[in-house]
């Protein structure tokens, strides 16, 4: 059998509820070799439209807890019939040397999860940046392609660099504990800027209501732009041990996808992802050859700057044409000159 027709057989098998079909296509996703790029062939043929749901925030704030509770309420307005209809990509931070990770989100999502008939994958986030692991774009295509119709990213926690998230889903929340100061270090982090929906989690602590009467006003002041012109991000309260205000921040996620839908946003923003996805990983193929260059290159100080090596570089890599609106370092040498061998 041929790996097309393994892989779209397995394929079948997930539509037809099995979450062990499922997980391996899933798994696939993460070799980040040519396995992944024909399972995303074959995601992308079947034409998915799950709906993205980002969950943004720092270590601490209850991200996890509050991401299995609205999955679990997601689950409860959709329920399935043979494969599942939500699912949760929880991404977890990786160790730095081995590349290995705990993945403790599922841990702690998993009980309230499960009872619901949700499907929980847990990523390993591998040093990528802005807080996701570069397999997730195709996982969500993955799981849409199989049936899913709701899809719940919950980002690894990194703080001021989670702004990833917002080109890949479609609405993105983002989370705050009350008491910390999450208001101030969101607005420095981005957060607010990317966020459509704020939540101020532990609502029962004292100074709940004072972190959202902050968020407000940053609101009123155009601190927070809100993703995108024309939506004002809700501001809500919960507590995620007890699912309380759980529902309402579902109510807030259908209001907001039928502003994006109404807009016209929604094809649009659909339109930046995939431009941002190739972008990027474009960028990675391009890093890894610069990286072999570099490797096979003596550089050395003086009379060249680093500038100078680095144009010689980048015109080796667009095939002896470099950046024509990037000036010249005076005295460089011209272009196509050997840059492993110094002038005598």
């Amino acid at each position: 059998m041929s790996t097309d027709a393994v892989l779209s057989d397995l394929l079948t098998q997930a539509r037809d509820g099995s979450r062990r079909a499922l997980g391996r296509l899933l798994s696939q996703t993460e070799t980040g070799d040519a396995r992944a790029g024909e399972v995303d062939r074959l995601a992308i043929a079947e034409q998915g439209n799950a709906w993205v749901i980002g969950i943004v925030g720092a270590p601490g704030v209850g991200k996890s807890t509050l991401t299995g509770h609205l999955a679990a309420a997601a689950a409860r307005k959709q329920p399935a019939t043979r494969a599942p209809r939500v699912a949760v990509i929880a991404v977890d931070p990786s160790s730095p040397v081995t590349g290995g990770a705990i993945l403790g989100d599922r841990v702690r999502m998993d009980a309230i999860a499960a009872a619901h008939g949700v499907f929980v994958r847990s990523m390993a986030h591998r040093g990528a940046a802005g807080g996701l692991a570069n397999a997730v774009p195709i996982a969500v295509r993955v799981l849409g392609a199989a049936g899913v119709e709701v899809i719940i990213i919950e980002t690894v926690g990194v703080g001021q660099v989670e702004l990833e998230i917002a080109m890949v889903a479609d609405t993105t929340v983002a989370v705050m504990s009350a008491g910390w100061g999450d208001a101030i270090q969101a607005s420095k982090a981005g957060l607010l800027e990317v966020a459509e929906v704020l939540v101020v989690n532990k609502a029962d602590q004292p100074d709940a209501r004072a972190a959202q009467r902050d968020l407000e006003q940053m609101l009123d002041l155009g601190v927070v732009a809100g993703g995108a012109a024309g939506w004002r991000p809700p501001v809500l309260a919960t507590v995620a041990t007890s699912g309380e205000g759980v529902d309402a921040l579902w109510s807030a996620i259908e209001a907001h996808r039928t502003w994006l839908e109404r807009s016209g946003e929604l094809d649009a923003r659909h339109c930046a992802h995939l431009r941002h996805e190739v972008r990027g990983r474009a960028l990675e193929g391009i890093s890894r050859r610069l990286d072999a260059m570099l490797a096979s290159t003596d550089i050395f100080y003086g009379p060249d700057t680093p500038d100078d090596w680095a144009r010689r570089l980048e015109s080796r890599l667009c095939g002896g044409h470099g950046d024509p609106k990037r000036p010249s370092s005076p005295g460089m040498p011209a272009e196509g000159h050997d840059i492993t061998r110094p002038e005598v």
